[in-house]
């Protein structure tokens, strides 16, 4: 087979390129579920422990104490902002993956033309 025809070699970098953003949006997809299970671990123990127990929280390298209502109030805001950018990201996830489908799809149809003609 000769050189590729410019509009398959465009398709080609078109899907690379999709193929890339489709990797990066899955580690980022990966680390906010890490991020997520974390938060919600230390919801569970922030919730085991009494109302009387000192509680502290890092801001920048100091430690602060804080109340448990208080850091329970900051770890639920913070899982439902993990959850929100991941429902997201995996939307985006499943635009990408049908634009590398549909892309694929009209690659292989125009090197089945080439090859035909």
């Amino acid at each position: 087979m000769g050189e590729l025809p410019p509009q398959v070699q465009n398709m080609l970098a078109q899907l690379q390129q999709i193929q890339q953003q489709l990797q990066m949006v899955l580690t980022q997809k990966v680390q906010l579920e890490n991020s997520l299970k974390e938060t919600e671990n230390a919801i569970q123990e922030v919730e085991k422990v009494g109302d009387d127990t000192p509680i502290f929280k890092t801001v920048g390298t100091v430690l602060v104490k804080t109340s448990k209502e208080q850091i329970l109030k900051e770890l639920r805001e913070k899982k439902d902002t993990f959850e929100i950018r991941i429902k997201a990201l995996e939307r985006q996830e499943e635009k990408l993956k049908e634009r590398l489908q549909d892309l694929q799809r009209k690659i292989r149809s125009l090197l089945s033309g080439v090859q035909a003609g």
